[in-house]
């Protein structure tokens, strides 16, 4: 056995001696492609999506040398039917990347062939000494009757930890062709291949690098969806085991909905939020908000101001057809949110073509970026957004229409401003920083009616219910008087806390907001 060459299953029997939440589904979806022009496979996914996992179960499956029964029997992949027929039935080659590119300076290809071809010469010695990686191979391969199976981890490390170095990255993707894309090698020495990393392959102008992999990207997953994360039948295991909640674990982790696979939770932090027994952010134990920030702060067409929204909530529209796969053709707007779904920042909706942020401890990190940034707009409309929020539970009518004010003019143009539609759009903006204290519900049924905007507080908060109103072209009190009309308030008696009703309006004449707020207790009664 080698560390590279035929490595066997010591790293998923190290996953399987702790809780595994069993993902070998996703072997017996590439058993499918085997011995088909379909071998070829790259899925990309952010950090702490459990890539090396993966990575380590094909590498057990279908390594020869060893006897991984033991390690997948009563899993998913047991039961498929070429379970027996692929396990332990080819050679390995297992290579993470992220080695080769921290200790092989500029690159990385002299160290990657010369580490193979020592590996491949100690197991079957009779090989050349003279000959070259694909010729050492290719006797490999004949010496043993087993073609290879490739398990290339963090196959894109080259292109995010030197991404400044095109020579060094075009050297890599010369070797990747050679081995995948050979008419004299690739078919009578490769059986498949796999690779996993953050980025998907590299694209220069329309074309990809490497035109023979079928890709599965955090854009589009395909049939690989229900192996991203955690799925919610998945959690909610974990959620009964550990005694969790199991709304607070879809608050913090969820959000990931991807075609096919439905809810989608971050998996690292779910299991670190079952180690630990709390629910908390645990994205900065594995990278920090540092390169959130830097590309926050490049800013193409106001995208600092799109952050903010969707902080506050909202999706934005996004094409992710231009981004060329990589950290340094960077040129838009669309580039930098594209590749924040990649980097698991964000989330792409496909059918409406949007991204929006997927749950509280991604929130939370855009809010930590955005106020550690360097641009004090971006600051600032934090800071109005918690005053905000300050003046409107404690009643305070013309700090609340002032701050409204100011976002109106800072977000909205007079052109599009003309309905309540774009009204409510303003209020959600100003009050961004309520997300971490309620749940924002939208058009709440509620009495003989539908409330605008209600903000319900989180479990355990001691804060008030919220409750919105908005009026064009009226009087603040009349958005009062209709809440009361049709009862808006009696969805959220049941909650037993206080209630802050607010009616908010717009007179396109005057261009002025007004605020008019009623504070009750629990019984309705006036707050002082």
């Amino acid at each position: 056995m080698g560390v590279y060459v035929n490595p066997g299953n010591e790293g998923f029997s190290l996953i399987r001696a702790g809780e595994y939440v069993d993902k070998t589904g996703l072997i017996a979806l590439v058993n499918t492609s085997l011995g088909t022009t379909r071998r070829f496979v790259c899925v990309s996914r952010p950090r702490r999506f459990g890539k090396s996992f993966a990575a380590e179960s094909l590498v057990a499956y279908y390594c020869c040398g060893c006897d991984s029964h033991g390690l997948f029997e009563g899993l998913a992949v047991a039961s498929s039917p070429d379970y027996e027929r692929h396990l332990n039935a080819y050679n390995v080659i297992h290579l993470d990347m992220t080695a080769f590119v921290g200790a092989s300076g500029a690159d990385i290809v002299p160290a990657v062939e010369s580490a193979l071809v020592r590996e491949l010469r100690e197991q079957w010695p009779l090989l050349p000494e003279d000959a070259s990686l694909t010729e050492s191979i290719l006797g490999s391969v004949r010496a043993s009757g087993l073609k290879f199976v490739f398990v290339i981890d963090e196959w894109d490390a080259v292109f995010r930890e030197d991404k400044a170095n095109a020579s060094a990255q075009e050297s890599y993707v010369r070797l990747l062709r050679l081995l995948f894309k050979n008419a004299n090698f690739t078919p009578h020495a490769v059986a498949a291949a796999y690779l996993t990393g953050i980025l998907p392959i590299k694209r220069y102008g329309t074309q990809s690098a490497l035109t023979d992999f079928r890709e599965f990207t955090m854009v589009r997953p395909g049939a690989y969806a229900p192996y991203v994360g955690f799925t919610a039948n998945e959690v909610a295991t974990l959620a009964s085991r550990h005694g969790l909640d199991l709304e607070e674990l879809r608050r913090w982790y969820d959000g990931y909905d991807l075609p096919g696979a439905g809810e989608v939770y971050a998996p690292y932090s779910v299991m670190q939020a079952c180690e630990n027994g709390v629910v908390d952010s645990y994205w900065t134990s594995s990278e920090t908000y540092e390169s959130l920030r830097t590309y926050i702060e490049m800013n193409f067409q106001d995208l600092q101001d799109d952050i903010v929204r969707m902080i506050g909530g909202e999706s934005l529209p996004v094409d992710p057809g231009t981004f060329q796969n990589d950290l340094t053709s960077i040129r838009s707007r669309d580039d930098v949110l594209t590749l924040l779904v990649h980097l698991g920042y964000l989330v792409y909706e496909e059918g409406s073509r949007t991204v929006r942020i997927p749950n509280e401890e991604v929130r939370r990190e855009f809010v930590r970026s955005v106020a550690a940034s360097a641009h004090p707009r971006l600051v600032e409309a934090v800071r109005e957004s918690d005053a905000l929020l300050q003046s409107l539970i404690a009643g305070d009518e013309a700090a609340v229409a002032a701050g409204i004010q100011r976002v109106h003019d800072r977000e909205t143009t007079p052109l599009f401003y003309n309905d309540e539609q774009s009204l409510r759009s303003v209020v959600k903006m100003a009050l961004l920083s309520a997300i971490d204290e309620y749940a924002r519900v939208e058009e709440l049924p509620s009495g003989h009616g539908v409330a605008e905007v209600a903000y319900v507080p989180r479990s355990g908060s001691r804060l008030p219910a919220l409750l919105v109103e908005l009026k064009w072209n009226k009087p603040a009190q009349t958005a009062l008087a209709q809440a009361h009309q049709r009862d808006y308030p009696q969805v959220l008696r049941d909650l037993g806390t206080p209630l802050v009703l607010a009616g908010i309006t717009y007179d396109a004449r005057t261009k002025r907001h007004d605020c008019t707020i009623e504070r009750l207790d629990a019984q309705d009664n006036p707050l002082e």
